[in-house]
């Protein structure tokens, strides 16, 4: 389902086509800020072609207009002062800017770097017109470099700052505390977001796509961004700084919707893993689920399945993993979901009796392990050997197809567990897909992909002695209980009740309650407790046998949930600074690492 609010989806489309580097500014925030999108703004766009340079004449034979002219469309801008001007409105005022004649960059906006004999400046500054309590009185700095200078591009050799021009900007950044910079080298404008303590994001406007026509809604974003008005006149609450922190915030929303998904995605696996059990006759797991075996290693088998989705969707995005066509067509995630999103539409009544999405996990798995010599692929696919726990075969040989104990052969052929395509499916979509709206890992920071770990840890695997049902707990992220609807109905009618409270975070409304003294029968228990259940967890009544997962007393105890930085970063940072400043030698030194490892 497509986000009900127009002017929601008019972001999303803008921010799709223009993919962000890292979190930058999200629609929630935009629109709470009112930056309404108009999609078609031919002034604005006409003002920003006028500052183009002029097209320049190519080869007659292969572009010409209607009078034989042969001109390349124009691909930058003349200079940076008259864009900004023009286009964002900019009057580079005192009151508002610096690094005018009038006003020039002052000193608490420069960086010293005495070791690589150089100074940070910016080029332009834009004040913070009231900043609040403990904000930084200026809220933009920007950097013009020379024409077509790559943002990302890493200097080598000489004296200086081995950095690429955006790494200059947010070391900068970090420095004086401004949370925003612009970087603009004639072809493009880079809006960078680096709040201090967080991880930095960045998005890029090409001013060749601007003055297309599809890309009327590019520049009436850039010009909501960074226009006069934007940074200067509205209200502190609508400005580019609190957009930006507002961004922030709505991203910790996503964190904790998200985690919940994940969590729902690992009920997926299990049920996808209980079919392929019963498919092979009890063989897949038999060593596991006996009374010898350890059971919660299928739990761990299986979350470490779902970590590994998450890796390697985050991986993607940040342009971790190979980008040849043969990677991303026929080993990567994003080709395998856009493979099985088709499936489900051509077939969408027997996606649970079609099978190969997990065989193909499970190569990208050995891949990302043992790597892959362009050599032995034909140079199709390279990847390095990377090792370690969280891709090793031999961890959870189940996952493959193997026993207890089984070791992988060199070159052996396994047969991999029978899996349907539709548990794959929806496991990709509930990992992807948020609010009907493809989610987009670059935006995430390390510490929300961390958050999706403690909402799926601290469950132990039990296999059903009954009918059961799986009841949603009453803490907010907390961690369903499955219920024995048999042993429920064997109760007394007027215990029945308290019998469900003590197996369950919640209590029993009296609603609910009153229907579980008349059930008769697991039917009527089922619908006495709809409004309880969690349809995730148990889509439908799971018969006796099969396996389900229960929150261990730890988990239901601790009531773990994700905590924003800007909540735990100033706890951090208070307990920890008296600590470090008694580690200091007599000279006043930083301490030595072995000193702050030791900390207990």
């Amino acid at each position: 389902m497509p986000a009900a609010d127009p002017n929601t989806r008019a972001h999303l489309e803008w921010l799709g086509f223009i993919q962000p580097y890292g979190l930058v500014v999200t629609p929630p925030a935009l629109v709470k800020a009112g930056a309404f999108l108009n999609r078609n703004d031919p002034q604005r766009q006409a003002l920003l072609a006028g500052c183009m340079e002029e097209p320049e004449p190519v080869d007659p034979a292969e572009v010409a207009d209607g009078d034989g002219a042969a001109l390349s469309p124009p691909t930058r801008i003349r200079d940076f002062c008259t864009f900004a001007r023009t286009v964002l409105g900019w009057r580079f005022g005192p009151k508002g800017f610096a690094g005018t004649e009038e006003t020039p960059i002052p000193e608490e906006l420069t960086l010293p770097l005495p070791d690589y004999g150089e100074i940070l400046r910016p080029d332009y500054a834009v004040r913070e017109r009231d900043p609040g309590d403990g904000a930084p009185p200026w809220q933009l700095l920007v950097q013009v470099l020379d024409d077509d200078h790559d943002f990302d591009l890493q200097p080598t050799g000489g004296r200086g700052l081995d950095a690429s021009p955006t790494g200059r900007a947010e070391r900068l950044l970090r420095a004086t505390g401004v949370p925003a910079g612009v970087l603009c080298n004639g072809a493009a404008l880079r809006l960078i977001s680096a709040p201090r303590g967080e991880t930095s994001g960045h998005v890029d406007f090409r001013f060749a796509d601007l003055v297309t026509t599809a890309g009327r809604p590019l520049c009436s974003a850039l010009h909501l961004l960074l226009s006069e008005q934007r940074l200067l006149a509205l209200p502190r609450e609508k400005r580019l700084a609190a957009l930006l922190a507002d961004s922030r915030l709505y991203q910790n929303d996503v964190s904790e919707r998200l985690a919940e998904q994940v969590l729902h995605a690992l009920y997926e696996m299990l049920r996808g893993f209980q079919i392929a059990h019963v498919v092979s006759e009890g063989a897949l797991l038999r060593d596991w689920l006996a009374e010898s075996g350890d059971r919660n290693d299928v739990y761990r088998g299986l979350l470490t399945v779902i970590l590994r989705l998450v890796f390697l969707l985050y991986a993607e995005e940040r342009g971790m993993l190979p980008a040849d066509q043969t990677f991303v067509r026929y080993y990567g995630l994003a080709g395998l979901y856009r493979r099985l999103l088709k499936d489900s539409a051509d077939y969408p009544d027997t996606m649970d009796e079609r099978y190969g999405a997990w065989a193909q996990l499970v190569v990208l798995f050995r891949l990302l392990h043992d790597g892959a010599p362009g050599h032995r692929t034909g140079g199709a696919v390279s990847l390095p050997e990377r090792r370690g726990a969280l891709f090793d075969p031999d961890r959870y040989p189940f996952l493959e197809g193997r026993g207890v104990g089984g070791r992988r052969q060199r070159n052996e052929r396994i047969k991999p567990p029978r899996v349907p395509d539709g548990t794959i499916f929806r496991v990709l979509d509930k990992l992807l897909v948020l609010d009907g709206e493809r989610l987009s890992y670059r935006t995430l920071d390390v510490e929300q992909i961390g958050s999706v770990y403690e909402t799926i840890m601290g469950f132990r695997l039990e296999i059903a002695s009954g009918d059961s049902l799986a009841v949603k707990p009453a803490k907010k992220m907390g961690a369903p209980n499955t219920i024995d609807l048999e042993a429920l109905l064997a109760q007394p009618a007027g215990r029945r009740a308290r019998w469900l409270q003590e197996r369950v975070d919640r209590t029993v409304s009296e609603s609910v309650a009153k229907g579980l003294r008349a059930a008769a029968e697991i039917n009527d228990l089922h619908g006495a407790l709809d409004r309880v259940l969690d349809h995730a967890a148990t889509p439908d009544v799971a018969p006796r046998g099969v396996m389900v997962l229960q929150p261990n007393a730890e988990r239901r105890r601790s009531g773990s949930h994700y905590t924003p930085r800007e909540l735990t970063e100033p706890i951090v940072r208070h307990t920890l600074a008296p600590l470090l400043e008694r580690l200091r030698g007599e000279d006043g030194g930083a301490p030595a690492p072995e000193q702050i490892l030791d900390l207990k």
